[in-house]
């Protein structure tokens, strides 16, 4: 069966080049006012289930303010699901490519969920994307415990992700129960169906096996992203947090008062997805740093 869309925009598909996949994006052009030339760009996250709408309520938000896109990453969404080589350079490669190909001469503004912050911020450093400043909602790699892969844990999930006892154990992992239980983690109250029901959709098209089993051997994650990523900013980067189950921000503090042009916010009560319990509090924060920057 066809994958539905997760936002109610028009769907679009980009060529990014021969040596990377075409990806699939929204799009809303529908923007006026002062701000409709900067457009807004919106990256998901990357777990079992992720698509744009983890980031339905931001594009729902700035859509007719700005002209807004959220990108579905190659893996996951209607974007191509092969067993490519899945790793951070490889994302950071997709979104620079991405970001090069909208039709506007003005750098974008990114609004980046959870591990695809480390993404956007190595298309940055290492490919030269431009981008006008970062938001970074709850991202990964400022806690103390670092995540750290192997070559036997991505032999182990690369054999997984090609096997029938690979498949076994993704369709247990992406069941509808399990689903609700880790969607269940992130919010402070109950998670909407919509969000779940959708995530059940994504995770049963062909090919949604590969990308995940990818970040769960722990190969997409950059080793000390502190130092190797954040701390190497030089775009105006706001961040978002509050608690979250799997991700610590104890280095957020030493980040913030070494690198000037890093800000935070912590949006509370929440669990990883402010801007679904809190939408207009996370917008409105989002609008305010762009305007303390005069954009």
């Amino acid at each position: 069966m066809a994958l539905s869309k997760a936002i109610d925009a028009d769907l679009q598909e980009v060529s990014l080049g021969p040596s990377l996949p075409s990806v699939h994006y929204y799009v809303d052009h529908k923007a006026s006012g002062s701000g409709a030339g900067r457009p807004v760009v919106l990256i998901h996250s990357i777990n079992a289930a992720p698509s744009a709408m983890e980031m339905k309520p931001l594009f729902d938000y700035f859509r007719g303010k700005r002209p807004v896109y959220a990108l579905e990453l190659p893996g996951f969404g209607h974007s191509p699901r092969k067993d490519f080589p899945y790793s951070p350079g490889f994302y950071a490669k997709v979104i620079a490519a991405f970001l090069n190909k909208l039709p506007t001469s003005q750098p974008a503004h990114v609004i980046a969920l959870s591990l695809s912050a480390e993404f956007l911020l190595r298309a940055i450093l290492e490919e030269g994307a431009r981008v006008a400043a970062n938001i970074l909602i709850s991202p990964t790699g400022l806690g103390t415990r670092q995540p750290k892969s192997s070559p036997a844990a991505q032999s182990v999930t690369g054999f997984l992700g090609r096997s029938v006892i690979g498949t076994a154990l993704w369709r247990a992992l992406v069941s509808r129960p399990s689903i609700r239980f880790f969607l269940g983690q992130a919010f402070e109250g109950n998670p909407p169906a919509s969000l779940i029901n959708y995530a059940h959709e994504t995770a049963h098209q062909p090919g949604a096996k590969y990308a995940p089993f990818a970040f769960l051997s722990m190969a997409l994650f950059t080793e000390n992203a502190f130092d190797a990523l954040y701390a190497r900013l030089t775009t105006p980067s706001l961040i978002l947090y509050d608690r979250d189950p799997n991700i610590g921000f104890e280095r957020l503090d030493e980040l913030v008062a070494t690198n000037s042009l890093v800000d935070a916010e912590r949006i509370s009560p929440s669990l990883g997805l402010p801007h679904w319990e809190h939408t207009d509090r996370t917008g409105d924060c989002i609008v305010r740093f762009w305007q303390a920057l005069g954009h």
